[in-house]
């Protein structure tokens, strides 16, 4: 199984609760992400949770060393995105993700926000934290 981390999973993963320790455990698993989610992870850890940039670097440190390098944001996959969103009737960024998931060849997108089973050509959606996968 190839997997894509959206970037609840990499929030879930700085807290300490059952959600945190679930998170921990498939990112320790290895896979793939894209610089949109470290984005997004940075955006939100400054913004909701009011981190320091000591933290976020050190907590984006953390991820880097247990998954494969970050997927670059290109055109080429901003026009896939844009196509997907179109077909698929998705959130312009939840089609990057869906987008980069594909790109890196993965078969499951690890998403609390997304909908679980959803499937888009050989990628499956999968929430993690749902009582039925855990």
């Amino acid at each position: 199984m190839r997997v894509f981390f959206d970037t609840n999973i990499l929030v879930y993963a700085q807290q300490s609760d059952e959600k945190g320790d679930r998170a921990r455990a498939l990112l320790a698993g290895g896979g793939k992400l894209s610089v949109q989610v470290l984005n997004e992870f940075t955006a939100v850890s400054r913004r909701k949770q009011v981190r320091e940039w000591r933290e976020i670097a050190e907590a984006i440190s953390d991820v880097l060393a247990v998954v494969d390098p970050p997927l670059a944001l290109t055109l080429d996959l901003h026009q896939s995105a844009r196509i997907l969103a179109e077909e698929h009737r998705l959130s312009f960024y939840d089609a990057l993700i869906i987008a980069a998931a594909i790109e890196t060849d993965c078969d499951t997108l690890f998403s609390e926000d997304m909908q679980h089973g959803r499937r888009i050509g050989r990628l499956a959606v999968v929430n993690p934290f749902l009582q039925s996968t855990t």
